[in-house]
């Protein structure tokens, strides 16, 4: 039965739990049976559902492997470089990493506050407070939950270009054109066949994907180390370096764009590269200790994926080929061919294997994250079927989060089909909704709950109201970035669809704040026990 439908009744002044995960806010039951993190948990109204079996390393690979700022940068360089120019992607980037490293500060105080799955769901209902909570609760849900999985999606379909790039390479006698349909089917079955292995991971017992987590942090380093060494090498014997001048100077305008707006759309990649690092939050039932090291995960991973991604910018930036050929590139993934041209076929063989298997582990991980939220929102009863999502298998595991999450991002990757433009504006819309959660979240800290949550073990103490509003002017600019078209004169085939998917997701958020009552969603009592914890504190 449907946790929507159950009706919860009235205990002590309280409410009683509708779903089997949930608890009666009594955080002394079995206490000396329950360690520090359970006995939150509990008083939070939620009973020790998953395995809490992860550490630190786990927590920041759990957002570092999310992030893999590595791949993200090679992905997106040739639409990075092309708004602005080398002299707008660097600086960008520089910027965009000032501003993560604040964004991700204050969202880890919260956490460290609200060490719960739904993490960045629930920071939104907390957020809120008493009058707007469920309404950010409910809106953020269907934005995160829709967000992880189109980047789940999206990701295979990166780690199918990269394979099917070979064809141009090697001079096979297929088309690469996305227009055809033919090359549009095969990227399709290659993809939900990358899909099918890298989410068939997340089954595996919660022990064994320790390895998962130490495999996907080791290939993101050996992805970083074989590119800052083995490509300037080869760059250095083949067609040589770009200048100084050109790397720091070299404006350039690809979109079609206003001069000035044109600077402002390097952004639309550098803030894409550097966003998830809330992933660490999503696993924080299963984290020990979690309200510090969920939120040193959030931090930390943050800041790893901008410094090693920064020397990774600078270097592609002396080491790619003029802008003109590399727009001449016909494969589906230009690095590929630059690989080729730089490090021969047998060495381009391997770093394209390095680059996909990367993709794969990047997925895996993003797919243990992604679940856990999906786990988490229907725990509340906020999806529909919340009642059979939201149960746990005998070893602890959400794997009917794990089912809805991969068939709907089998279901996104058909799109595939369709056109070109249809998949590109869902994976264009994949960054909105996180951005866009993450200016909620500061705008509630803010305007409305500006004094909660100062106790936070992990705490910016007086640093949290400005880094919170420069957090809210941030995300808010980064969101206005995602919503424009990236290429212009628009037309059909050039037009970003993100305003319009993204306003059907709040659409389905609204519909579900309406049609459920409002004594069914428990957050509201949660919410309420979090802020008599706070003033019992005080």
């Amino acid at each position: 039965m449907s946790a929507t439908k159950q009706r919860p009744s009235v205990v002590d002044g309280g409410i009683a739990p509708s779903n089997a995960l949930q608890s009666d806010f009594n955080a002394n039951d079995d206490g000396d049976s329950m360690d520090a993190d359970e006995r939150y948990l509990r008083a939070l109204g939620y009973k020790q559902s998953l395995h809490r079996q992860w550490k630190f390393f786990e927590s920041f690979a759990a957002s570092f492997a999310a992030l893999y700022s590595v791949g993200g940068i090679r992905t997106t360089f040739t639409i990075g470089v092309g708004a602005g120019g080398p002299a707008a992607y660097w600086s960008s980037y520089v910027i965009t990493c000032v501003f993560v490293f604040i964004t991700a500060a204050v969202l880890a105080e919260v956490c460290s506050a609200l060490p719960a799955a739904g993490s960045i769901y629930f920071w939104a209902a907390e957020s809120g407070g008493r009058r707007y909570g469920r309404l950010f609760g409910f809106i953020v849900a269907w934005w995160s939950t829709t967000a992880w999985t189109t980047f789940v999606a999206s990701n295979c379909q990166a780690a199918a270009n990269f394979l099917l790039s070979e064809i141009t390479v090697f001079g096979l006698n297929f088309p690469t054109d996305p227009t055809d349909i033919r090359f549009r089917a095969v990227q399709w079955i290659v993809s939900e066949g990358f899909l099918f292995l890298a989410i068939g991971m997340n089954y595996m017992d919660p022990k064994t994907y320790k390895t998962i987590f130490r495999l996907a942090t080791g290939i993101i380093l050996l992805d970083f180390v074989l590119n800052m060494i083995w490509l300037p090498i080869a760059v250095s014997n083949s067609y040589g370096f770009h200048d100084a001048k050109y790397v720091f100077t070299q404006t350039y305008n690809e979109t079609g764009a206003p001069p000035v707006w044109n600077w402002m759309l390097s952004f639309y990649v550098t803030a894409g590269i550097l966003v998830g690092f809330e992933a660490s939050g999503h696993i924080s039932e299963e984290t020990q200790n979690a309200s510090v090291v969920a939120a040193r995960g959030i931090w930390w991973s943050a800041v790893a994926s901008a410094l090693i991604g920064f020397p990774l910018v600078i270097l592609f930036l002396f080491c790619l080929p003029d802008l003109d050929t590399l727009y001449g590139l016909g494969a589906p993934q230009p690095f590929v061919e630059i690989y080729a041209m730089t490090l021969g076929r047998g060495g381009h063989v391997f770093m394209n294997v390095v680059c996909i298997i990367g993709l794969i582990f990047n997925t895996t991980v993003a797919g243990v994250a992604s679940s856990r939220l999906i786990w988490a929102v229907a725990r509340d009863g906020v999806l529909p079927f919340s009642g059979w999502i939201s149960k746990v298998s005998a070893k602890k595991e959400p794997k009917n989060a794990i089912i809805v999450m991969h068939v709907v991002a089998s279901l996104l990757l058909c799109t595939i089909l369709a056109s070109p433009v249809a998949f590109s504006s869902l994976v264009s819309a994949a960054g909105v909704p996180t951005i866009t959660a993450y200016a909620l979240i500061a705008f509630g800290r803010f305007f409305l709950t500006p004094r909660k949550f100062q106790h936070s073990p992990w705490s910016l103490g007086k640093w949290t109201r400005p880094f919170t509003l420069i957090a809210l002017v941030w995300n808010l600019y980064l969101a206005a970035v995602l919503f424009s078209p990236l290429y212009f004169p628009v037309t059909g085939s050039t037009f970003n669809y993100s305003p319009v998917i993204f306003g059907a997701i709040t659409f389905f958020g609204l519909l579900t704040y309406w049609l459920t009552p409002e004594d069914q969603w428990l957050p509201a009592a949660r919410l309420g026990k979090v802020h008599q914890l706070e003033a019992e504190y005080e």
